[in-house]
């Protein structure tokens, strides 16, 4: 059996990383956005990094408004979001020189939402053959940079 030493997901995986209540509410009311790795405040909106990503510089998108579903959410909020989103894949595009991105929502638990009552945009920069063996034949990712680095980077481009 192989194994991969990951001890900073069991706060995730054993229900403890949030405390019960919802992180898209939580973080940001918090006050602290580094540690909650809250890269940039807009007026309905904020970006952070996703804290198991799936690729170096994957970012979400979220409203401050608790919403499950894109419908629901006020017209101003979903344009807002679009606009971050394009900001974002510029700053993706610059810092990480990736030529693709992955765009994409998880509207509700059957659709794969890890937080299905509140929607957020999932944004990941992709290279050419970035499907390596790791995650090809072993179904593992390798991330070479550390969340601090990739914190670091991608701050003061907002």
């Amino acid at each position: 059996m192989d194994r991969l030493w990951s001890p900073w997901r069991y706060r995730y995986v054993s229900g403890g990383s949030s405390g019960g209540g919802c992180i898209f509410c939580d973080k940001p009311r918090s006050g602290s956005d580094e540690e909650n790795l809250i890269l940039h405040r807009a007026e309905l909106n904020f970006v952070l990094l996703n804290l198991y990503p799936y690729t170096n510089g994957h970012i979400m998108i979220a409203p401050f408004e608790h919403v499950a579903t894109l419908e629901d959410a006020h017209e101003e909020t979903a344009l807002e979001m679009m606009r971050l989103a394009r900001q974002a894949a510029r700053l993706l595009r610059a810092a990480y020189q990736a030529p693709g991105m992955n765009i994409g929502m998880n509207i509700g638990e059957c659709a794969g939402a890890g937080v299905a009552g509140h929607i957020h945009l999932h944004m990941l920069p992709r290279w050419p053959a970035d499907a390596n063996f790791m995650t090809t034949i072993g179904e593992t990712r390798v991330m070479p940079e550390d969340l601090a680095d990739t914190y670091a980077k991608l701050r003061n481009g907002w």
